[in-house]
């Protein structure tokens, strides 16, 4: 049973900032209400409430709102107009398609001066003889009834025969309610009579759905005990005349004729309910726990896997020696809701219990990561340094040539018109070796006596004497 409760005005209150206090408008439509109540309690300022097409039987609580201009109470089981005194500024009151058979409960509507609309078509009072006529007699403050206008001649006329049309308006709803006690006589009798049927069934032993006629009667007896019972097929094969059986139950209820009734109206909502529960029931049983997501396989691979189907960047920051990600999690999301793992060779996050994992291209220090929520856009960014030495703004050494000896004349010549530069290695900046230093001055002395002694004259037509070079020992 659909009941009026605080958390769904709220829901239902979302023009209001969900406050319900203060609410002066109200929709609870199509909520399968069965019974008006705490709106007067909770909404004292309502102006405007819309409550069609549910399943209330009576008019209450409702006669404190006093600022209530519009209620809509179109497509329900009302069979009486009751308790709206108090709502001392009503001027719209719908009550199509009810079952109100009482058309003379009109009269409370005599204290409502402000009333200047009514509706009750679809109602078994508007088949009555007499019943406009009536009505525009009993409510002179009426301007419309029913979408139509009332003409002040209409008024004077209904007034001149309002007591032969009220004596009229009597004698049917006298006849209309030995009718609707017979209905609820009828409607009982079938509610107390679906349990019998049920143990009925139960007790019938062709219940399984199946003749005598057609089981085989070659199987021996052992093997019904043993196994005929416990085969998948026949467990399927009942599960199917099972279902058949239902199905045949609810073709069978919709294609049963029925008096629209507020009995039938509630049946039918407990049919479907009923239906609901049993195919919700149903889907839960076929439901299986899904398998948790493979992240790393048996051979010990990890897999790329994004199951909150984040957008994501990866980027290799060769200047810092750095890997960076940066994943687009939820603006809003609060980062309680985040788990951060890094690994030498892969980053995984964990995202509301949801797993994305990235392999890296290099491998990364787990213990130097960090990782920063952004407060503008809320992505998550992870700093992964890599593994190895960071040379940054070296020159490269250049490579030393050997110059073979008959080439040393050329460079000797040419002393005078180049600067020399020493080559210094970067990794002789801290400590010099002596020893090493001596050993190549003596390998440099041995390299110059075992050249020949070369004079002037001997030398190349292109020599030139510069008296600023020394001359050789």
């Amino acid at each position: 049973m659909g009941r009026i409760t605080e958390d769904l005005i709220r829901r239902n209150a979302e023009h209001n900032d969900c406050v319900i206090f203060s609410l002066e408008e109200l929709s609870l439509h199509q909520q399968e209400i069965e019974r008006l109540e705490h709106i007067d309690k909770w909404c004292r300022d309502l102006k405007i409430l819309y409550l069609q097409n549910n399943l209330i039987g009576k008019i209450e609580n409702v006669s404190k709102l006093k600022k209530l201009e519009y209620l809509n109470l179109a497509l329900n089981n009302i069979e009486k107009i009751e308790n709206l005194e108090g709502c001392e500024v009503l001027t719209k009151l719908d009550l199509t398609v009810n079952f109100i058979g009482d058309l003379s409960s009109i009269k409370t509507l005599k204290h409502n001066l402000h009333l200047k609309e009514l509706f009750l078509m679809g109602n078994p009072c508007a088949d009555f003889d007499g019943y406009r006529p009536f009505v525009v007699a009993t409510l002179p403050q009426l301007k419309w009834l029913d979408g139509k206008e009332i003409e002040r001649s209409e008024r004077i006329l209904a007034l001149q025969d309002y007591p032969a049309v009220e004596q009229q308006i009597r004698e049917q709803e006298k006849a209309y309610s030995l009718k609707r006690a017979k209905e609820k006589e009828e409607a009982q009798r079938n509610l107390e009579e679906e349990p019998g049927k049920e143990d009925k069934k139960r007790r019938d032993p062709g219940f399984d759905g199946r003749w005598y006629t057609d089981i085989p009667p070659a199987i021996p007896f052992s093997t019904e005990r043993q196994g005929y019972v416990q085969t998948p097929e026949i467990q399927e094969e009942q599960l199917h005349t099972k279902r058949s059986d239902e199905s045949e139950d609810d073709l069978a209820f919709w294609n049963k004729p029925s008096v629209f009734t507020p009995e039938s109206r509630l049946e039918t909502l407990r049919h479907v309910e009923k239906q609901r529960k049993a195919q919700e029931k149903v889907s839960d049983k076929r439901k299986t726990a899904k398998p948790p997501r493979t992240l790393v396989t048996e051979e010990g691979k990890v897999l790329n896997v994004n199951a909150p189907k984040l957008d994501f960047s990866l980027k290799d920051d060769e200047k810092r020696n750095q890997i960076v990600l940066d994943l687009a999690v939820y603006r809003y999301m609060d980062t309680s809701l985040i788990q951060v793992d890094v690994q030498p060779t892969y980053v995984r996050v964990v995202v509301k219990g949801k797993p994305f994992q990235l392999v890296l291209p290099a491998e990364v220090k787990p213990d130097s990561s960090s990782a920063k929520r952004s407060q503008t856009t809320g992505h998550l960014v992870i700093y992964m340094p890599k593994v190895g030495e960071v040379i940054t703004g070296v020159r490269r050494a250049s490579r030393s040539v050997k110059t073979p000896p008959d080439s040393s004349r050329q460079q000797t010549g040419r002393r005078g018109k180049q600067t020399e530069k020493l080559e210094v290695d970067p990794r002789m900046h801290s400590c010099p070796d002596i020893t090493t230093i001596v050993q190549e001055k003596q390998h440099a002395s041995s390299k110059l006596r075992s050249e020949p002694q070369i004079t002037p004259g001997e030398e190349h037509p292109d020599f030139e004497d510069n008296p600023e070079v020394p001359p050789l020992i």
